[in-house]
């Protein structure tokens, strides 16, 4: 199984790769505003270009949501996040984003190391899974509003390529899907694990807001530019 996705490019040869995965129930067309949002020209004018790869999560049954299918990345059986997870489903959709991210190299030349993975909420989740674990350097990891999925676990299947990969992430003050100490349960076995974070928290619910796009803009260009 391959995943459709939704791709965006700065230029005809692009240096880097930002795979962006969206949330629960949602598409990539849905993230493609937050995308075209960041103003990465310093990236562009001094390392080169990008492309947004924007996949799509397959059609799956969600406990949650009695049974519905919708685009999931995994099912959600339980409202404490943390109890009942699907491992499974999580270990599946992983390979798919591993392959995402042969691809990149494969077929447009751009190597894991200039390769961003970045999600919201389930697509955080998928982020932390994938980006942890991943046996070669990436670039960077973004996770907003999400968590750390199969948190007791990530100490011993983690890969040391990407021991020091910095990560960026934030959270709404106010989430009422993922609640705030979900998050900080992942900020805290990050640290304790040694990862470098940049930890960003806004007064909002389960969404994105303008403080936080100018953040993540400031870091991806610093990240971006130091892997170039």
């Amino acid at each position: 199984m391959t995943l459709d996705t939704l791709e965006m490019q700065t230029r005809e040869t692009p240096r880097f790769s930002i795979i962006v995965m969206h949330g629960l129930g949602s598409c990539a067309d849905d993230l493609a505003p937050l995308c075209q949002a960041l103003d990465l020209r310093p990236v562009v004018q001094r390392a080169g270009g990008l492309r947004f790869v924007l996949p799509n999560a397959p059609q799956i049954p969600v406990t949650i949501n009695s049974g519905i299918r919708m685009p999931a990345w995994y099912d959600i059986r339980h409202g404490d996040l943390s109890q009942r997870e699907d491992a499974q489903g999580l270990r599946q959709s992983q390979a798919l984003i591993e392959q995402l991210i042969q691809q990149e190299e494969q077929e447009h030349g751009i190597p894991p190391e200039r390769v961003v993975l970045a999600g919201f909420s389930q697509g955080c989740a998928m982020t932390l899974l994938t980006g942890l674990r991943h046996p070669r350097r990436l670039a960077g990891l973004v996770g907003l509003s999400g968590y750390l999925p199969l948190l007791e676990s990530t100490e011993a299947e983690r890969h040391a390529a990407n021991a020091q990969t910095p990560i960026f992430l934030a959270h709404g003050d106010h989430d009422p899907v993922v609640q705030p100490a979900r998050a900080m349960a992942a900020l805290a076995e990050l640290q304790l694990l040694g990862y470098p974070v940049q930890w960003q928290t806004y007064p909002m619910g389960h969404e994105v807001c303008q403080e936080e796009i100018s953040d993540l803009q400031q870091w991806l260009c610093e990240v971006l530019v130091k892997a170039g």
